[in-house]
């Protein structure tokens, strides 16, 4: 059955209501318009993010359901603090945003496609430049193997995808993210869509409505200074229960 789906115009600020998203497929809003970093801000702004593949217009969604995770509340196990302990880690903050982005837009095993196309590589490396996106990475023996990114808007991080290349370094990245958004006070990590992983690690869901009360419109750029490149220090691993 044909379905209506609004086109997004020139009106960088303009999104149809949230509630008016489909149900089939659940959150699907709206086509249409384009990446710029105005047009990206105030999707998040308003809970509504990108999601499509190359050969498919620009689809932006505002799902039902949103899985989310407190920082601190991350499940850690015993298995995790000792592979963290014996695979000798290091983790950063900022310092190679563009290269994880791009090992996150490899195709994974179980697909030849990614939705990381270039053009929203292009488009978050432009909001990594302004100060909204960034990254965590995991290095090993100087190399990268694993990471994750997304974008601080207001009090909450919208994470947007992670990779490893060795067994946990994606965990520990979000361990990583957990642990300094803790330390600046964020409220909230927004995982966007379910999946098992995230639920092991502790993610739940909640309502769109409950989410979208969430959210912070105060000025966007006010704690750009707290991401500054660092090295990140992982203590929450030892201060976690077994």
């Amino acid at each position: 059955m044909p379905i209506y789906l609004p086109e997004l115009n020139h009106d960088l600020a303009y999104f149809p209501p949230v509630n008016t998203a489909l149900t089939e497929p659940d959150g699907l809003l709206a086509m249409g318009g384009d990446l710029s970093p105005e047009r990206l801000v105030n999707a998040y702004q308003q809970g509504i993010f990108p999601w499509f593949e190359e050969d498919q217009p620009i689809l932006w969604w505002s799902p039902s359901q949103r899985m989310v995770l407190t920082p601190g509340a991350m499940h850690i196990s015993r298995s995790l603090r000792k592979s963290y302990r014996r695979q000798n880690f290091s983790l950063s903050i900022n310092h190679a945003f563009a290269e994880v982005i791009e090992s996150c837009a490899e195709p994974r095993g179980y697909s030849g496609e990614t939705w990381i196309t270039d053009s929203m590589q292009n488009a978050y490396l432009q909001l990594h430049e302004m100060g909204f996106a960034h990254s965590i990475e995991v290095w090993q023996d100087e190399q990268l193997v694993g990471g994750l990114y997304g974008l601080y808007i207001g009090d909450i991080f919208c994470g947007e995808s992670m990779f490893h290349t060795i067994t946990d370094a994606s965990k520990i990245a979000f361990i990583g993210l957990q642990q300094h958004l803790a330390d600046i006070g964020c409220k909230l990590i927004d995982c966007q869509l379910h999946n098992e992983h995230l639920a092991s690690l502790g993610a739940t869901e909640i309502s769109r409505d409950t989410f979208i009360k969430q959210l912070n419109n105060r000025d966007v750029t006010a704690n750009q200074h707290l991401w500054q490149p660092q090295a990140l220090v992982l203590d929450l691993i030892d201060k976690a229960s077994t």
